[in-house]
């Protein structure tokens, strides 16, 4: 794995010129109905800078009064609101409900290529610690919470894939591989945007190398000392679920002994983290006869678990769960980390009958105290939301259980403190009492 420079390196950055500071707010002065003279603007409706004033770094539409100066998609717009003040420099996005993306909410910013060579080292340097013989991969870049919005970065040892799912991250696509190669010592930037929220940007499918070639041999990655092949081109999100590395950490602390059952498995990452924890046995299920493939051949590149303790379905999980209970089948542990349900809020009803039904049918096939780890990465359901799911579930079941723990992201997935959004992933270890 290229090293990348150390944060020490970083040194030659004008950090000064990236620390977020307090501003003295910035007032257009225009007769009444005059435009605001400084250029593509975005100028709010009376009482609609609320949220920018809490340094959120969204604008939805219906809080736009008018748009100045013709901007195009992705260019850099100024957000003023009703009575003049500058708010923030930030990424118009005219197809989009979330119109603009704030980059800065220093109103004398200037956002050129240094803006985002300083944004990414940064980012960078704060990762550096996560990386090392035992742990090859990690994310760089965590969009809104790296102050990048749609700018999603994941390093897979000399391969970083990125995703660019914002208008803003689009227009500075090259501007942002470019800082990552820098930052990292990456010898490929591999382009990932094909993301359905690229739709809603008014923005097409885009994959591809941006900057050089990925290796002749694949990816490889290492994860706690066990190995993990990622599909870069074809696999789901970058290729792998990096955001659950802490999470496969407590999965495999307490497999010892038991008998697990991996519902939604990937390409295995629960299931390998499990063997290696001294599982008694391992079941895993997806519908993906290409994601088991590569879970097939993560289980042989890692010679030291016992293949003959795991076994594969291809199978719906909720028809395959169905099958099992029906058929008696118990475990001694259950992990549930399905797709997401609910993109956003408008869907969470119908994701809650979804994870209602897969709590209830993983409570009964767990056996008196015995674990489950629950998770959720939908967007539109909250933790509060989940646990209240969960707990229905188990009411249904007519079981009780406990909080063993509560789990989330790992910490190369930082959440902003005025961005909640960014607090997608939620989970629940239980124990059936």
């Amino acid at each position: 794995m290229a090293a990348g420079p150390h944060p020490a390196a970083l040194r030659k950055v004008d950090r000064r010129k990236s620390r977020r500071t307090p501003h003295e707010p910035h007032v257009v002065a225009r007769a009444a109905g005059a435009g605001t003279g400084i250029g593509p603007a975005l100028v709010l409706g009376p009482g609609r800078e609320k949220s920018s004033r809490l340094r959120h770094p969204w604008i939805f539409s219906g809080a736009v009064e008018r748009v100045e100066g013709a901007p195009a998609s992705g260019d850099t717009v100024t957000v003023v609101a009703a009575d003049g003040t500058i708010l923030a420099r930030a990424a118009y996005s005219p197809s989009s409900q979330i119109r603009a993306r704030v980059w800065s909410f220093d109103p004398q910013a200037t956002i050129d290529a240094a803006f985002f060579t300083r944004a990414v080292a940064h980012a960078a340097a704060a990762r550096w610690p996560l990386l090392d013989a035992a742990h090859t991969a990690c994310r760089i870049l965590h969009g809104e919470s790296d102050g990048l919005p749609g700018a999603i970065a994941d390093r897979y040892g000399d391969v970083v894939v990125l995703q660019c799912l914002s208008a803003g991250a689009a227009r500075w696509r090259e501007t942002i591989a470019a800082a990552l190669v820098e930052a990292t010592g990456a010898r490929c930037i591999y382009e990932r945007s094909d993301a359905d929220v690229r739709t809603l940007e008014g923005l097409p499918m885009r994959t591809g190398p941006v900057l050089g070639t990925l290796p002749d041999a694949g990816v490889v990655i290492v994860e706690e000392g066990i190995a993990y092949a990622v599909d870069v081109v074809r696999g789901q999100k970058t290729g792998f679920y990096l955001d659950q590395r802490d999470n496969r950490r407590t999965v495999r602390t307490h497999a010892m002994g038991r008998r697990v059952l991996n519902a939604f498995c990937y390409t295995g990452g629960f299931s390998l983290a499990a063997l290696a924890g001294g599982a008694a046995s391992v079941l895993s299920i997806d519908s993906s006869a290409d994601a088991l493939q590569i879970a097939h051949a993560n289980l042989a590149r890692n010679p030291s678990l016992d293949a003959t303790r795991a076994q594969w379905n291809e199978a719906d999980v909720f028809t395959e769960l169905r099958r099992l209970r029906d058929a008696g089948a118990t475990f001694d542990m259950i992990v549930m980390d399905p797709p997401k349900f609910a993109p956003t809020a408008a869907h969470a009803e119908r994701a809650a009958r979804a994870y209602k039904d897969i709590n209830l049918l993983a409570f009964k096939l767990l056996t008196e105290g015995g674990l489950l780890a629950t998770f959720s990465c939908s967007g539109g359901v909250s933790a509060d939301l989940f646990q209240k799911i969960v707990a229905g579930a188990a009411l249904d079941a007519n079981v009780d259980a406990q909080i063993v723990a509560r789990l989330t992201a790992s910490a190369d997935h930082p959440v902003a403190l005025n961005f909640p959004e960014g607090d997608y992933l939620k989970g629940l270890l239980l124990r059936k009492a």
